[in-house]
């Protein structure tokens, strides 16, 4: 069995980690007082289960639609029709849920990649209220985020110069490091941090190698993952090679 992250849970299949973290949004907002509950999406597959099991008749009449707003850790510089978009693969799952137009709060994919970039920090600045983070006043009450193969999370892949921003909370990714070799945008570390709970969810027999290579200490970039409230680690056997 892999060494694990801290603050790891082990659950049998795909379908358990996603049916846990449908879980603990239930909780958040039943037990948030907020009348925005902002929640920060990640493409996959195992997100993807996780926003239809949000819309199907397990959860669906268990949340607040109309407190729920949602957000993108990253996403293809494509248009949101497309099918390599994280925004069309997450209305897509979400299929009929209740969502107020108005909550969804998508990367734009218009003009140049740095103008889009720039746009969707003045959104998260207006929706946050200040232009710098306060750790007291987390960005996001949850943030979703995945594991790629080569060890990337969100759009900041090894080697390419988001990793160590620490300023911007947007960052234009002209070169991917994993295909499709498509332009992205992507929120930074000091971004994704800025949440009150962060879940990490990683499926499949393809996720070994990165989850291992981070128990042997190599600087990926999931390895920086981290967040200024709790941080969770959501595996299932295969990915941790556990029998």
């Amino acid at each position: 069995m892999i060494p694990l992250p801290n603050n790891s849970e082990l659950f049998p299949d795909g379908e358990s980690v996603a049916r846990a973290a449908a879980d603990r949004l239930v909780a958040l907002c039943a037990e948030s007082k907020q009348e925005r509950i902002a929640v920060c999406l990640s493409g996959g597959s195992t997100p993807k289960r996780l926003y239809a099991l949000l819309a199907g008749p397990d959860y669906v009449g268990s949340l607040p639609w109309d407190r729920l707003h949602w957000f993108f850790g990253d996403d293809r510089f494509v248009p949101w029709t497309d099918p390599l978009s994280n925004v069309h693969m997450a209305r897509t799952a979400f299929g009929d849920a209740p969502i107020p137009e108005d909550h969804w709060h998508c990367i734009p994919a218009d003009g140049t990649l740095e103008e889009a970039a720039t746009a969707y920090a003045a959104t998260l600045r207006d929706v946050y209220g200040a232009d710098r983070l306060d750790p007291a006043r987390p960005l996001f009450d949850l943030v979703l985020l995945g594991l790629g193969e080569d060890g990337h999370t969100a759009s900041l892949f090894p080697g390419k110069p988001g990793l160590d921003e620490r300023e911007a909370w947007v960052a234009p990714v002209p070169e991917s490091g994993l295909d499709p070799f498509v332009p992205r945008i992507t929120l930074t570390f000091p971004a994704l941090a800025s949440s009150r709970r962060l879940l990490v969810l990683v499926t499949g027999a393809g996720k070994r190698e990165p989850l291992t290579r981070i128990a042997n200490g190599e600087d990926l970039p999931a390895r920086r993952i981290s967040s200024v409230g709790d941080l969770t680690w959501l595996l299932d056997r295969a990915a941790a090679d556990f029998g």
